[in-house]
């Protein structure tokens, strides 16, 4: 069984957000009936990288497709009912579309007094710039990520995924399980507020305190982080590989691996704040050792002196990797489009209600429209045909 068996979840979310928080429901067990535009449906479908475009199979895992056109009065209607019967709704629309669509969270509360809302949004419900449209990698630059992120003497740097939507969806997923504890005492539904830039805002660590404090302001730094030593990614004969011995003992055991001993007690690396003094020196010394060594032999050393270290993976590895297997990170769905697929797995792993996925991502718009409109709401035949034939599913 599942931890969110039993629960409904709406999904009106577009692109990412919404629908990774939608993902993140599902895999723990919820039911997930995702809301789509009639015709092209979620942007997703078409988004990725590669010749052929498989994101979408791992956004919409665990989820049923509907169809419904909730730019017209007959679609906010049919949804409107759809959301009666859930426990949870998620949007990541611009704030006031829902309101302009006569689906305003109030007066889905007044309606529905247990519903839980997820609200994902670039700025935030409320403030002055509430009203603007915002991405991922605007939340980003607002929330202090981007910044920082990349060369010294280069403009900022983005990570290579949308680390702005994932992260808020991820807090959002994190607001309805907190709001599901509190409707199990209360039976009251309530709605979160989960805007991008804040979502990367907290997890800045302390960019802010140490300005407000000290007026120190945190530049980009590359690949290391200032003052943290050694921490970086190293040189080998025949790869790169991420070595973190930024602690007193463990410098010592790495200098021992490099049979160079005296490092470790040399005034200049012996401790935290002297190594990172000399941080620039000391990856130097690092890195010509690591030059001197395939990655095999310095992973072979890491183990063996028992030192916070690890290949930098591509997908290549990840999929050959054994502790990948013998842990079931990566997963091979049956999926409708592809074929088998293989695709990260559920995280985090839970001992007694395991998440999982229980079925592949819906390949046409609105697939689940007879099983949620005829089966779950009641609609009969020429209702169905009637819906059809106006544009609103």
């Amino acid at each position: 069984m599942s931890a969110l068996k039993g629960l409904r979840v709406i999904e009106m979310g577009q692109l990412l957000a919404g629908p990774f928080c939608g993902q993140l429901l599902g895999d723990m067990g919820a039911e997930v009936i995702k809301v789509e535009p009639p015709g092209a449906g979620d942007p997703m479908r078409v988004w990725g990288q590669g010749k052929e475009k498989v994101q979408w199979e791992v956004v919409a895992r665990n989820k049923k497709s509907v169809s419904a056109n909730l730019r017209i009065p007959e679609g906010q209607a049919l949804v409107r009912k759809l959301i009666a019967t859930a426990d949870i709704l998620v949007e990541n629309f611009k704030p006031g579309t829902m309101e302009k669509w006569g689906l305003a969270p109030d007066s889905l509360l007044a309606e529905h007094p247990g519903l839980i809302i997820a609200r994902m949004s670039g700025y935030g419900q409320t403030g002055p710039y509430s009203n603007r449209a915002g991405f991922g990698g605007i939340g980003e630059a607002m929330g202090g990520w981007r910044y920082i992120v990349g060369e010294p003497d280069r403009p900022p740097s983005r990570m290579g995924i949308s680390i702005g939507d994932t992260l808020t969806a991820t807090y959002g997923c994190m607001g309805v399980l907190a709001a599901l504890h509190h409707r199990n005492q209360t039976g009251e539904g309530q709605i979160i507020d989960a805007a991008l830039y804040e979502s990367v805002l907290q997890v800045m660590e302390g960019l802010v305190p140490e300005y407000d404090h000290g007026g120190f302001i945190r530049e980009r730094s590359g690949s290391i982080l200032p003052g943290i030593a050694p921490s970086n990614v190293y040189i080998c004969k025949d790869g790169e590989y991420m070595i973190g011995a930024n602690k007193d003992s463990l410098w010592q055991r790495l200098a021992e691996a490099m049979g160079r001993p005296e490092l470790g007690s040399d005034e200049r690396y012996a401790t935290h704040i002297a190594r990172g003094h000399n941080q620039l020196e000391l990856d130097g010394i690092i890195n010509a050792w690591t030059k001197t060594l395939t990655v095999d032999e310095v992973d072979a050393l890491m183990t063996e002196y028992s030192i916070p270290a690890g290949r930098v993976y591509r997908a290549p590895e990840m999929l050959a990797d054994p502790h990948f297997k013998a842990r079931e990170a990566i997963i091979e769905v049956q999926t409708e489009r592809f074929g088998k697929l293989k695709m990260q797995g559920a995280f985090p792993k839970l001992s007694a209600t395991p998440s999982g996925v229980r079925s592949p991502a819906p390949s046409v718009v609105g697939q689940h429209n007879q099983e949620i409109y005829s089966g779950l709401l009641g609609l009969g035949a020429e209702e169905m045909a009637e819906l059809q034939a106006s544009g609103v599913i």
